[in-house]
C-alpha cells in the first residue's frame, strides 16, 4: 500500500482555541482533578500528593494572564518557557494562551548560545523560567546578542509567579475575555525549535487547531487510555512535542496528572502516584528491562526472569494471533505471579498503558510489556507534525508497527520510500523560514525525512532516518538504526553508532552503560573498574562481538559491521553527542571520534 487516510472524526469551531478544553472542563466538573502536585510534607498515611481541580486551574491561569496584560505584553506576543517538567510549565503554557500569546518553549539544560538563538529567532519579548539558574543563563544569552527585545524575565519560583498575579489584578475579565477569544483556531498556539541532529534549530509553527483537533480525534480514537478517570506521570521535557501534546491531550480529556522533574526520582514517585499510563521513549524501556534483568542476574534468579521473558513473549505473540494454548496460559499465570507483577508493582501497580514515542521500540520490547501487562501504544510523529501521525490503539494495535494515522491525519510512501503526511497534525511551515516551504512540502505532504512502508491494513512501520542512510564505496545502502536498536538493547551497551558512508566496510563506535557495568564485571569474577579501563578488557570486546554477530545475521553480508571500538566516555546530552530527546548526533560524533574513525579504515579514512 502507497498510501492511507482516515477522516477526522470531529472538527472544531473556527473560533474555538486550546484554553477552551480549560474552560469547559471548569464549567461542566469544575471538582474534576486535573493536576496533583507533591507536597512538600505529607503526613503519614494520606496522600503524597495535592489536588488541582479544573476551576483552580483556570482561575491561577487567569491570574497569570492578566499580570502578562498588566505588564505590557500584547497580544501575540512570544514568549519564552525555560524550566524542568513541573505543574508550573503546564500552568504557564495555557496562562500564554489565554492572554492571547504565543509559547516558545526551550530545554531547560541549553547554553546560552542556544537561548539566543531561540529567543532571537522568534522575537521573544519575554522569558518565564524556573530558577534562578535559568535566568543566568537567559539573561547572559540576551547580553551576548544584543536581544533588546527580551524586555522581562520572570521566574517561577522565588514568588516570580506570585508577582505576576498581584500585577494583574486590575485588569478585569472583559478584557481578559477580548485577549482570549482574540485568538482563533488557526492562530499560532508555539513555535517550537526542534532540537536538531544537525545544523541551527528551526521553529516549527504550531497552531491551536493543530492542538485543538488532534486532541480531540486522540480523545475518540484512544478512549481506554484516555479519560477522566485516567492519570499519568510526566518525567519527559516538556520542551519536546511529544510531552507537550500529551499534556495538552490530558488537559483536554480531563486525566489528573503529576509532574516529576529528575528522573532519579520516577521510581518513588511512580509507586506514590499510581498512574494508569505513562509516556516514554524506547531508551526508557529498554532501561527497565534491563534493570530488571540485572536486578535478577544478581540475585541469583537469572534463569527465572529470562524464561519469564521469552514466556510473555511467546505469549503476547499468541495473543496477537488470536490462540494462547493452555500450557503456555499456565506458564504466563505463573510468571505473572513469580515476575510481571512486581515489574508492574514497580511502577505502581495500576498502569495498563505505556504510549512509546521518539524512536523505534523494537518488536522483542513491545511483545515483552505487553506479556507483562503493559500495552504499549507505539506512535509515530516528529516536531511538525505536532508529534503523532499514527498511533497504536488498544483495539486496534500490531507490535512492531507505530500504527495506523489518526482520524483527520494521513500517511503516503514516496517512490524513493520516504514517508509524507498530510492532515491535522501538520504545523502550517518553519518561523521566518519561507524559503523552505518548497523542500518541506510536495503539496498538501509534509516531508518527513523518514524512510518506512505501510502494510495492507495502513500500518506504518518505521526502517529509519533518509539522512542517515550510509552509502558505503561499493554502492550498498544501509540503514543503521536497524544494527544499532539491536546493539543497544543489551544492558552493558550504552550507545552505539554505525559508520562506513563512502567506506569498503560498516563499522560502529559503542559505549559502555556505566549503571549496568558494575553488576557485569561482578558477573563474570572481573575487579572493579572504570568505563574506561573496562573498554580495553578481552572479556568485553568478545560480549560485544556476540552482539554484532547475532545483529549482523538480520542483515546481508555486505550490510554487517566488520569492525568495531569501544569509545572510552558515553554520548550523552552534556557531551554533546545526543539531543534533548536522547537522539544521537551523528555529524558531532564522527567530528568528536575521528581518531577512531580513522583507526578503523586505516589510510582509507577521508581527511
Amino acid at each position: 500500500m502507497r498510501e492511507f487516510r482516515v477522516p477526522a472524526l470531529i472538527e472544531s469551531s473556527p473560533e474555538s482555541n486550546a484554553t477552551d478544553f480549560v474552560l469547559v472542563h471548569a464549567r461542566k466538573t469544575p471538582d474534576l482533578t486535573l493536576f496533583s502536585v507533591r507536597k512538600t510534607q505529607a503526613t503519614p498515611g494520606e496522600s503524597e500528593w495535592s489536588p488541582i481541580s479544573a476551576v483552580q486551574f483556570r482561575d491561577d491561569a487567569i491570574a497569570i494572564a492578566k499580570g502578562l496584560i498588566a505588564s505590557g505584553i500584547e497580544r501575540g506576543a512570544r514568549i519564552a518557557i525555560m524550566s524542568r517538567t513541573r505543574y508550573e510549565w503546564a500552568l504557564v503554557d495555557f496562562a500564554v494562551w489565554f492572554a492571547g500569546c504565543t509559547s516558545v518553549p526551550i530545554y531547560e539544560t541549553s547554553s546560552p548560545t542556544q537561548v539566543a538563538w531561540i529567543v532571537g529567532d522568534s522575537g521573544a519579548v519575554a522569558a518565564i523560567v524556573e530558577s534562578g539558574k535559568h535566568e543566568n543563563v537567559v539573561r547572559t544569552a540576551a547580553h551576548n546578542e544584543g536581544l533588546d527585545h527580551l524586555k522581562h524575565v520572570w521566574l517561577m519560583e522565588d514568588n516570580g509567579l506570585d508577582m505576576l498575579r498581584e500585577a494583574g489584578k486590575d485588569v478585569s475579565d472583559e478584557e481578559l475575555e477580548a485577549r482570549r477569544t482574540s485568538i482563533k483556531l488557526d492562530s499560532l498556539a508555539t513555535i517550537i525549535y526542534t532540537s536538531g541532529t544537525t545544523g541551527r534549530p528551526k521553529g516549527c509553527e504550531l497552531t491551536h487547531k493543530n492542538f485543538v483537533d488532534l486532541s480531540k480525534n486522540a480523545q475518540l480514537e484512544l478512549p481506554e487510555a484516555v479519560n477522566s478517570n485516567a492519570s499519568t506521570i510526566m518525567f519527559l521535557p516538556l520542551a519536546h512535542v511529544f510531552a507537550r501534546f500529551i499534556s495538552v491531550l490530558a488537559v483536554a480529556a480531563g486525566v489528573n496528572v503529576a509532574h516529576t522533574p529528575d528522573v532519579k526520582n520516577l521510581l518513588p514517585d511512580l509507586q506514590s502516584f499510581s498512574p494508569t499510563f505513562i509516556l516514554a521513549v524506547p531508551r526508557v524501556f529498554e532501561k527497565v528491562y534491563n534493570s530488571s534483568m540485572l536486578k535478577a542476574e544478581d540475585g541469583g534468579k537469572g534463569k527465572i526472569f529470562h524464561a519469564a521473558a521469552d514466556t510473555a513473549i511467546e505469549w503476547s505473540r499468541a495473543t496477537e494471533k488470536g490462540s494462547v494454548p493452555l500450557g503456555l496460559k499456565l506458564k504466563h499465570a505463573v510468571f505473572d505471579k513469580l515476575v510481571y507483577g512486581k515489574i508492574r508493582e514497580a511502577m505502581g501497580g495500576r498502569v495498563k498503558y505505556a504510549v512509546s514515542g521518539g524512536g523505534p521500540l523494537g518488536e522483542r520490547l513491545g511483545h515483552f510489556f505487553h506479556g507483562i501487562g503493559l500495552l504499549v501504544l507505539e506512535g509515530y510523529g516528529l516536531t511538525e507534525t505536532t508529534a503523532p501521525i499514527t498511533v497504536n490503539t488498544p483495539k486496534r494495535i500490531k507490535i512492531g508497527t507505530v500504527g495506523k494515522p489518526l482520524p483527520g491525519n494521513g500517511v503516503k510512501i514516496a517512490d524513493d520510500g520516504e514517508i509524507l503526511a498530510t492532515g491535522v497534525c501538520v504545523m502550517r511551515g518553519y518561523y521566518n523560514r519561507p524559503d523552505l516551504q518548497d523542500e518541506t512540502f510536495d503539496g498538501e505532504w509534509f516531508r518527513t525525512g523518514d524512510i518506512g512502508s505501510l502494510d495492507e491494513d495502513g500500518f506504518l512501520k518505521i526502517t529509519g532516518r533518509k539522512k542517515e542512510i550510509i552509502v558505503t564505496a561499493s554502492g550498498k545502502n544501509v540503514v543503521p538504526s536497524m544494527l544499532e536498536d539491536q546493539i543497544r538493547a543489551d544492558a552493558l551497551v550504552s550507545q552505539c553508532v554505525v559508520i562506513g558512508d563512502n567506506q569498503p566496510f560498516i563499522s560502529a563506535l559503542i559505549t559502555l552503560d556505566p549503571e549496568a557495568l558494575p553488576g557485569w564485571l561482578q558477573r563474570h569474577n572481573i575487579p572493579s573498574m572504570s568505563v574506561a579501563e573496562a573498554s580495553k578488557l578481552p572479556q568485553v570486546r568478545a560480549e560485544l562481538q556476540t552482539l554484532i554477530n547475532k545483529a549482523n545475521e538480520t542483515v546481508s553480508r555486505a550490510e554487517g559491521i566488520r569492525e568495531f571500538r569501544v569509545v572510552e566516555s558515553d554520548f550523552t546530552e552534556e557531551s554533546g553527542h545526543l539531543t534533548p530527546s536522547l537522539k544521537i548526533k551523528r555529524a558531532q560524533v564522527l567530528k568528536d571520534y575521528q581518531a577512531e574513525v580513522d583507526a578503523i579504515y586505516g589510510a582509507q579514512s577521508k581527511e
